[in-house]
This record gives C-alpha cells, sequence and structure tokens, in this order.
C-alpha cells in the first residue's frame, strides 16, 4: 500500500491486515499491562496477538498478495473466517465480530473507495455491537463505534487514502484516551481500555505501512511498572468473577442462532461472546464449570477445539509480579489444592483423562468431584495419558519468564510417561533453563516435594541448590496406599484375575508402597477394610523410628473423606507434624485405583540440607 492511492483492492487489504497484526504483536506487552477488564487476566494484548497471527496465516494461504493476488471479497472473507477460528479470549472473538462485519460490507466489490471503507467501518462496529449479551461502554465497542463515526465524518472530504486513514487512527486514539471516562474502573486502576487500544494499534500499524515506517516484528514493548494494577484490587476482583475463561469451536451444517446461544450459556457464567458465521459457532464464556459448557456446546454440533485457562492463575501472576531465581512447576497428579498452589504460586501442567472417545485435561476441564460423578454412571472405566507437549512447552515457558529457572517436580517416570514427556517438550522448546525432577512418587508425594521446592525458591535458594535438597529428602519420604476394589488394578496389569477374584472371596485389602525406584510394590494384605487403618499407621510407626523431628504428612483419598479424617486425626495426634494436608485424589489416580482407594504420604525433612554444608546462601 502507498500513499496518494484512492482504493483498496485485494491485496492491499491483506498487506494492510498484516502490518496491523504485526504492529499489534509488537506493543502486546504494553497491552497486556493495561489489561484490568472484563478481569484483569493481563492477557488481552497475547489474544489479539493470536488472533491477527490466525488472520496472517490465512492471508499467506491464499497467495503472494504483492502481486495481483485474491480478489478483494476473499481476502475480506478468509481474514473474518481465520478470526473466528483463531480467536483468543474476550477481545479476540469481538475482533472477530468486527472484521465478519468488514467483510459483508466488502462482498462482491473489487475494489473499495474511501466511501466504502467508511460504510465497512460502520459494519464491523454494528455487527461488534449486536455480538454482546451486555454491552459496556469504555471498550473496544466503544472505540469501534467512534472510529466509524469518524469514518463516515472523514471519507467525504479525504483527499486520499493515506491522510483518511492517518486521520482516522488519530480519532481512534482519542476515542482510548477517553474510555476512563466511561468506565470507573478504568480510571481507578489509571489505565486505558486494553481492547479499544489494541483496536487503534491496529489502525497505527496500517499507518506505518503507508508511511513506510518499519513494523518491528518480533518485538516487545517494555514492561512498564505492575503497580498500575493494585494486587489487592486484582485479587477483589478474582474473588467476585468466574474461574475458567472457557472457549469452544464447533463445527455444524444447522447451528442456532448467536442469540440462542448466548441465551443458552447464561446458565454456565458471563462475559459472554459468540460469533456464528456459515458452519461455524465460537463461543467464549467465564465459568465455574467448563467441562458443562463443552458438554452443551456438543448437541449444537461437533465440538473440535476446547479451551480452559485459569484466570486466577493469570491474576496470581499480576499480583505477584517480581521474580524469583526459581520457580516451581507440577503435573496435575500432585494433587495440591488450588489454595496452596496459589499461595505459593506453583504452575500446573494437567494430565489427559478420557470417557470413551472424548478427553479432558485433567483438573483444568474436568474437576475431581466431576470426575467421580462420571466414574459412577461410565459404562467402562476411564483411560488417562499424559500431557500434550503444547500443554508442557506453554506452562514450563510461563514459568520460565517469571523466574530465572525452573524446577518441574513430576510423577514418578517408572509409572508414567510425562517425565519423558517433559523432557521432550523442554528441550523442543528450548527452555535450557528448565530443570526436571523424578518424584518418584505419585499423588501428594509429589505434592510435598513440590511444596519443600516453593519454599526454598521463596527464600532465594538457586535451582541446583533446590534439586539437591529434594533429592535428599526423597530418599527418607514415602507413601502406603491401599484400594478398596481390584477392578482398576486389574485392569491396569498391577494384579492378575486369579489374584483379584480371590483376594475378593477372601475380603483381603493389599497394602503398597514405592521402591526407590518408584515402583508401586505390595508390602501386606490385611483381611477386613476395617484393620487396614491400623496396620499401616503401625507400618508407618516403624518407617518413622527413630522419630523425626520435621514431618510432613499427606493423605489422599478417592472420595473416602472419612476414612481420611480418621487418619488424618492420628497423625496430628502421633507426630505433631509440621502440616498434614487431606486431599481428594484428582482423576488421573483414580482410574487406576478406584473409588475407596486412600494413600499415607510422609516427608521427612530431618537433617541439614546438603547445600547447607557448602556454605551460606549466595
Amino acid at each position: 500500500m502507498t500513499a496518494g492511492i484512492a482504493y483498496v483492492d485485494g491485496p492491499r487489504l491483506a498487506r494492510a491486515l498484516v502490518a496491523a497484526a504485526d504492529w499489534v504483536a509488537a506493543g502486546r506487552d504494553e497491552i497486556n499491562r493495561i489489561n484490568v477488564f472484563p478481569v484483569p487476566d493481563g492477557d488481552t494484548g497475547t489474544n489479539l496477538n493470536f488472533t491477527l497471527h490466525a488472520v496472517v496465516g490465512a492471508l499467506h494461504a491464499l497467495g503472494d498478495a504483492a502481486h495481483r493476488g485474491p480478489p478483494l471479497p476473499e481476502v475480506a472473507s478468509a481474514a473474518a473466517r481465520a478470526a473466528v477460528l483463531g480467536a483468543r479470549g474476550n477481545s479476540g472473538i469481538l475482533l472477530a465480530h468486527f472484521l465478519l462485519g468488514f467483510s459483508d460490507a466488502l462482498a462482491g466489490r473489487t475494489r473499495a473507495s474511501i466511501a466504502d471503507l467508511a460504510a465497512a467501518f460502520r459494519r464491523g462496529a454494528d455487527r461488534l455491537r449486536d455480538a454482546l449479551d451486555e454491552p459496556r461502554e469504555g471498550t473496544m465497542l466503544t472505540v469501534a463505534r467512534q472510529t466509524a463515526d469518524a469514518a463516515e465524518r472523514l471519507a467525504p472530504e479525504a483527499p486520499e487514502l493515506g491522510e483518511f486513514m492517518r486521520r482516522l487512527a488519530a480519532d481512534a486514539e482519542r476515542s482510548v484516551a477517553g474510555t476512563p471516562a466511561l468506565m470507573p474502573l478504568l480510571a481507578e486502576a489509571g489505565v486505558v481500555d486494553a481492547g479499544g487500544a489494541g483496536f487503534a494499534r491496529m489502525l497505527e500499524g496500517v499507518v506505518r505501512l503507508i508511511e513506510g515506517n518499519e513494523i518491528p516484528v518480533s518485538a516487545h514493548v517494555a514492561r512498564a511498572p505492575a503497580d498500575l494494577v493494585p494486587a489487592a484490587r486484582v485479587e477483589t476482583a478474582v474473588e467476585r468473577d468466574f474461574r475458567y475463561c472457557t472457549e469452544v469451536l464447533v463445527r455444524g451444517d444447522r447451528l442456532p442462532a448467536a442469540s440462542e446461544v448466548r441465551e443458552a450459556l447464561h446458565q454456565f457464567g458471563g462475559s459472554i461472546v459468540v460469533a456464528v458465521t456459515a458452519d461455524i459457532l465460537k463461543l467464549h464464556v467465564h465459568t465455574d464449570t467448563p467441562e458443562a459448557v463443552f458438554g452443551h456446546a456438543a448437541r449444537w454440533g461437533r465440538v473440535e477445539a476446547t479451551k480452559a485457562d485459569d484466570m486466577r492463575a493469570q491474576h496470581r501472576q499480576l499480583a505477584h509480579p517480581e521474580r524469583q531465581p526459581a520457580s516451581v512447576v507440577v503435573d496435575s497428579s500432585a494433587d495440591l489444592s488450588d489454595a496452596m498452589l496459589a499461595q505459593h504460586r506453583i504452575a500446573m501442567v494437567p494430565l489427559q483423562v478420557a470417557f470413551g472417545a472424548t478427553s479432558w485435561r485433567d483438573r483444568i476441564e474436568l474437576a475431581p468431584e466431576e470426575f467421580y460423578r462420571r466414574l459412577r454412571a461410565a459404562p467402562e472405566l476411564p483411560t488417562t495419558s499424559q500431557p500434550t507437549p503444547a500443554d508442557f512447552a506453554r506452562v514450563l515457558g510461563d514459568a520460565a519468564r517469571n523466574a530465572d529457572e525452573v524446577i518441574a517436580v513430576l510423577l514418578s517416570s517408572a509409572l508414567s510417561g510425562t517425565f519423558k514427556s517433559g523432557i521432550a517438550a523442554a528441550r523442543a522448546a528450548g527452555l535450557d533453563s528448565v530443570h526436571l525432577f523424578d518424584s518418584r512418587t505419585v499423588s501428594l508425594g509429589v505434592g510435598l516435594l513440590a511444596l519443600r521446592a516453593a519454599e526454598l525458591a521463596e527464600s532465594g535458594w538457586r535451582a541446583a541448590d533446590i534439586v539437591t535438597e529434594l533429592n535428599r529428602v526423597r530418599g527418607q519420604s514415602g507413601m502406603f496406599l491401599t484400594v478398596d476394589r481390584y477392578e482398576n488394578l486389574l485392569r491396569s496389569g498391577r494384579v492378575t484375575r486369579g489374584r483379584a477374584w480371590l483376594a475378593g472371596m477372601l475380603d483381603l485389602k493389599p497394602i503398597m508402597a514405592l521402591d526407590d525406584a518408584g515402583r508401586v510394590v505390595p508390602v501386606a494384605r490385611v483381611r477386613g477394610s476395617d484393620k487396614v487403618v491400623s496396620r499401616v499407621l503401625a507400618l508407618l510407626a516403624r518407617r518413622l523410628m527413630p522419630r523425626p523431628r520435621v514431618v510432613r504428612f499427606g493423605v489422599a483419598h478417592a472420595n473416602a473423606p472419612a476414612v481420611a479424617e480418621r487418619i488424618r486425626a492420628a497423625l496430628v495426634q502421633a507426630y505433631r507434624p509440621r502440616d498434614c494436608f487431606v486431599s481428594l485424589v484428582t482423576g488421573v489416580l483414580a482410574t487406576h485405583v478406584g473409588e475407596g482407594a486412600w494413600g499415607l504420604f510422609y516427608q521427612i525433612e530431618d537433617g541439614t540440607p546438603t547445600h547447607l554444608t557448602h556454605g551460606a546462601i549466595e
């Protein structure tokens, strides 16, 4: 696109959209920083960047727009469709709606005059407004509408396209500057609306293209002090909002109207945005029950993609922006509570749980309570699998950006491919600062080691020293596990069918432990459930001789709260531990041990940490 022209065709629109995307990418961090509405999750710039990246990919697939290239309607339609398919977050879906309207206005035109572009801005702004269930002024809605007003005002007097776009971008900036006056939340935080700022930045990118200014694609605006979004106010927003930013992509020949979808989603949460075009439905909702949203969306067509981002985890990052020498990551089998993960800023990568052909990300898309409800109704036992490489790379990468090094404390490599998957993901993503630690245990055994690592990181320990200490503590920690039924162990190959039948006939309950390699091994059998607790406590007493000075316990149960509480009370009375956590086992472990199972985990922290024998912490 060059100055002095009076129309836009397909190649020019394609180049303009690429320039807009590149300039938004360059300002991604700044847009993230000022993000406080609808929730202060610090991802508006990222979401707009991903959405526009999908647009750019679709445009490249059309062919070389620098020469004759595809016609204008095809470029506009491809951009809008790609935005719907690739939309991320509330802001991404709003932008997709604008591009849908913009595209509709250009249908059937080989060239668009300045007046045609003004009409396209108006159609885009109207489409965006109609998509909102609860329109709020002071947002991208306001900026898009006021930009459309300016386009209609400027079009008759603009001598050529370059001057039109310069004036339009200036008007969009003025609109963004006025957003705090329309929304007290923005004024309180001392920022403008992030979505509106992203919209205006797109226009600025087009102007930079017209004027021949360089657009640094890989640049990122330096992060300004995070105290513009006070931690106390962020936490208040978390308490009153839903937990998961949830998105679903559905394909079908007979999709419902957007208004019908919005009405149906009210039962699940708020911040609802819906885009429907041809055979594609994209929905966005903030909810506490993403799995229920996914299930409901399946009624409308074929669910092709889902996403459920934990906004509370995003909030925690904003509330604690300071860098640490090391950050800690666990997989979802660790069974630490959400509150404990939040308190110590421990990131979590989810394993996969599948009922039949449908798979969910453990604890993110399928909470433990929902897992047990499904387990009781399922005709077949569920299956599990390790985290996806994409999830691993994302979580490890985020952790690496917030600390000098990362320690990932993971499920025993003798029981799962999770550890090897983590190694592969870190290597593929080029994350040299990641230390992967094989816990050689499961459930709260993993969680207790991760907690120890997080506490040391908070004290300023370096990653290598933390790993050395984890090795020491792991060597004096252990587990006792028992199951109430044999079906799950039978399928996993832990017991033979004959042994399972005989044990069932004799009412024998197994007691298992982990060997030094992290493999499950039998240690005892007890006849009758009533005797299992006392036998486990007796076995524990032998392990804890001489009596440790500093010990932590964890009791993890597969829907057996009464037994878990009995064990907790006995442990507290007998040992006065530093901690004694009780946790409902997540679906990953419960799949293999079945309902009624429980495990007792202990972690002895006596002795001088190896690191301290070499001098003071530097």
